[in-house]
């Protein structure tokens, strides 16, 4: 009995000791919004003379890490990253090892941004920040402001801010092989601020970084700098925003390379204005030959018809360089040709009606295309060949709800290679006028530049619908549109090419100014959108 009675009491103990212990809100209590709370560290917070290895904060409950990786920033930038413990785990306690040698009379700010949070409901404890000195004094003078991205209307991503003190060792090219002075960041959101600064004069860049080094790697980081210089304490709020922006790389040729009987790709890295790809080989006058920019992966493609020779030669050129290749052959089978429609189902009113190719077309047999409509009436087209885009565009007059069918059978369209489609068979429609609808826009220029205005939709607006151009105040009509919303912008084109042009940090050329409309525009059918007024002032 005796037993059984010590059996029961160490199971209640038990029971007892694992309630208490259990961690959260009880039921039906109210949930905890409060943050944690920072209570003391070693060495204490804003330490001089600091000379400690190590560091621990001590928080009035159980905290957890979240992202540290992506939120701690150490400013001046570190060597080596601090070794932070626990991780995983929860703890009131954080452990800092400090692994690099601190450089003397110098503010350090460890900003853990929202990296630090309650056990329980992940409140966070935002922009915590943990700051010593190896001086005798806390350096105290501020700056803050905005950054943008210059081309895309949207916050960028994880932006890095530095500033680089301008001495007697400052030159424009430090930012390529030297960490900044400071550092901060703008996490999800456009503003930035700079604490624990010390008076004099600053470089004040942003990088949108691969590798989050603080160093700019033109290839593949994006950059944005302010362009006067910055004078502390003078300049304690930068009222004008840093536009991120993506550098063109200069010209460098990469490689060619055979990638199929008949067709070499050559690669190549940066500007292409003007580049111009010959041949040097001796060939007979039936050789064809063709070639397109592939933008998007920077390559030029090169077909021609296939010769007796095992290697052709080039001269790949631009106004400044020259380079002279050997394309030696290897490949045995030629590209077989594949057509397909622009569209399979509603051609709208506005568009026109293409054939894409994978191979440049050299012919068309108009005798052996037939196009009509749903009463099987022949429609009246033309035709014409894009050899910079291989398609082939079809130009008719449309008629409101009607349907199409074009039909071609082989031998009506012949490529580079002398190859000849198979029978293809293409159906589409139009719909009526009412479902469409448009918009008008009074565009007041006061800039006394000329204004591109771009009509944009699809994924993050990289759609360009329709673009306008105009010198001065203009109401522009944007006719036919398909019921969906859309983003307006104005471009600044200041040396009128027509174009949107990035910036250069090294040449100090700011990006060219895009203005977004206040506001997207939703179209619906049978409907005028009117009354939208876009003023392009000389400040933005």
């Amino acid at each position: 009995m005796k037993f059984l009675y010590k059996t029961l009491f160490l199971l209640v103990s038990i029971a007892f000791i694992f309630s208490c212990a259990k961690t959260g809100r009880p039921d039906g209590g109210p949930k905890d919004e409060d943050a944690p709370l920072f209570v003391v560290s070693k060495p204490p917070y804003k330490t001089i003379n600091f000379k400690s290895k190590e560091v621990e904060l001590t928080f009035n409950e159980f905290i957890k890490l979240k992202d540290l990786n992506k939120q701690l920033v150490v400013s001046p930038p570190l060597k080596n990253p601090l070794l932070v413990t626990p991780q995983g785990t929860a703890s009131k306690f954080l452990k800092i090892k400090i692994l690099d040698t601190l450089a003397l009379n110098t503010t350090y700010i460890f900003n853990f941004g929202n990296a630090i949070e309650d056990n329980n409901e992940s409140n966070k404890l935002e922009g915590f920040k943990y700051i010593f000195s190896t001086g005798t004094y806390i350096d105290s003078l501020k700056t803050s402001g905005t950054v943008i991205d210059a081309f895309f209307n949207k916050k960028p991503k994880k932006t890095n801010i530095v500033l680089y003190r301008i001495d007697s060792t400052f030159t424009d090219s430090i930012i390529y092989n030297k960490k900044p002075n400071y550092v901060t960041t703008a996490l999800d959101t456009t503003k930035f601020e700079f604490t624990n600064l010390k008076e004099g004069k600053y470089l004040l860049l942003a990088l949108e970084e691969r590798s989050s080094d603080y160093i700019f790697n033109p290839k593949v980081d994006k950059i944005g700098f302010y362009a006067d210089t910055i004078t502390l304490p003078k300049d304690s709020v930068i009222t004008k925003p840093i536009k991120l922006f993506k550098e063109i790389q200069p010209y460098r040729f990469n490689r060619a390379k055979e990638v199929s009987k008949g067709k070499i790709q050559f690669g190549y890295e940066g500007e292409i204005k003007n580049l111009k790809v010959e041949l040097l080989s001796k060939v007979t006058d039936s050789f064809k030959s063709a070639s397109r920019f592939e933008m998007d992966k920077d390559t030029l493609n090169y077909w021609y018809t296939p010769i007796a020779v095992d290697s052709l030669n080039f001269v790949v050129s631009n106004d400044i360089f020259l380079d002279t290749v050997t394309v030696k052959f290897r490949k045995n089978k030629l590209d077989s040709l594949k057509l397909s429609p622009s569209t399979s189902g509603t051609l709208h009113l506005r568009d026109t009606f293409f054939i894409k190719s994978n191979n440049p077309i050299v012919k068309i047999d108009t005798s052996k295309i037939i196009f009509v409509n749903k009463d099987t009436l022949r429609v009246k087209y033309s035709n014409y060949i894009s050899i910079k885009e291989n398609k082939i565009g079809f130009l008719f007059d449309k008629n409101q709800k009607e349907n199409y069918n074009l039909k071609a059978f082989p031998g009506g369209f012949t490529d580079i290679y002398n190859i000849k489609n198979d029978s293809i068979n293409y159906n589409f429609k139009t719909v009526e006028l009412e479902d469409y609808g448009r918009i008008t826009l009074n565009v007041i220029n006061t800039t006394s530049k000329n204004i591109i205005i771009d009509l944009l939709s699809g994924k993050e607006n990289k759609e360009i619908i329709e673009r306008k151009y105009v010198n001065t105040s203009e109401t522009l009509v944007f006719n036919l549109l398909e019921p969906k919303t859309y983003t307006i912008r104005a471009i600044v084109d200041d040396n009128n090419n027509r174009i949107w042009d990035t910036g250069n940090y090294l040449l100090k050329k700011l990006p060219e100014t895009i203005i977004y409309y206040k506001e997207e525009l939703k179209v619906r059918a049978n409907y005028f959108l009117e009354g939208n007024t876009f003023t392009i002032k000389k400040s933005d």
